[in-house]
């Protein structure tokens, strides 16, 4: 009888535990779990950790709410028709309380389904808006213009952006040429034109140099008076004076003959 007793009883735990065990589910971190009940999607969203379900009758599907990140490179014609291919990281996450409604419209193959043609979609629509200069010089209006487009797209479909960046823009071999060409005359333009200035400048300088130079002639010209004059004779006169030895000259000239003193005593 005790010996009976020991298997029911055994038997009872196997199937306890197979009951826990078939009742069960872990719902792993960084996931939410999708309750079907014989198939169907139930409005229910199992978080993160155990819960319980009716065995054979509900099972759980996991989906990741964690950032994801896809990378994808694109070809497409900018607006002056100019082959561009952009190299674009997404960052992205599917919403945690639509994750039931996502499994059901959708599926788990989302990512091939909505968010690949999505990015593809939006980076060709925007491209298209710019010619291929401006791709390059607009860069944080474009990408801020492939991000609004991109977010309205995963948003129908329960999915929320966190982040784009452009990694590259890569053109034709012909146009990266062009492109070096024109940065070439614009660089030597400029020489150019500092050149002229420096020139320009040089030149002003040297006419207000000449123009001072003659102002300074202007007024000294103006400063010569008779009485100067008179006054330059006289200091003159008074050097000569200074350096006469005493001795007159024995030849004279002027209004009267010529007279030779030299046998004068």
């Amino acid at each position: 009888m005790n010996y009976g007793k020991y298997i029911i009883s055994g038997v009872i735990l196997v199937l306890v535990i197979v009951l826990f065990i078939f009742s069960s589910t872990k719902v792993e971190s960084g996931h939410r779990g999708v309750l079907l009940q014989l198939g169907a999607v139930k409005p229910t969203i199992l978080t993160e950790g155990f819960h319980f379900k009716i065995p054979f009758i509900q099972n759980v599907e996991q989906i990741e709410v964690r950032v994801q990140k896809e990378e994808s490179s694109q070809s497409a014609a900018s607006k002056d028709l100019q082959m561009v291919t952009t190299k674009v990281a997404v960052n992205y996450s599917v919403d945690p309380g639509a994750v039931n409604k996502l499994f059901q419209e959708i599926g788990l193959d989302y990512r091939t389904r909505i968010v690949e043609p999505a990015i593809a979609e939006s980076l060709k629509a925007i491209t298209a808006q710019y010619t291929a200069e401006e791709l390059i010089s607009k860069r944080p209006e474009v990408s801020a213009k492939v991000k609004e487009m991109l977010d309205k797209k995963l948003t129908k479909y329960y999915m929320l952006l966190e982040d784009i960046n452009i990694k590259e823009f890569a053109f034709s071999e012909e146009f990266n040429k062009a492109i070096e060409l024109k940065q070439t005359a614009e660089q030597n333009a400029l020489k150019a034109q500092r050149d002229l200035d420096r020139i320009k400048i040089e030149a002003e300088q040297q006419v207000t140099q000449a123009q001072a130079e003659a102002e300074s002639l202007k007024l000294k010209k103006e400063e010569v008076t008779p009485e100067l004059i008179q006054l330059k004779q006289i200091e003159v006169q008074e050097k000569a004076l200074e350096k006469w030895d005493g001795r007159l000259p024995s030849v004279t000239g002027g209004a009267t003959p010529f007279i030779d003193l030299s046998g004068v005593k």
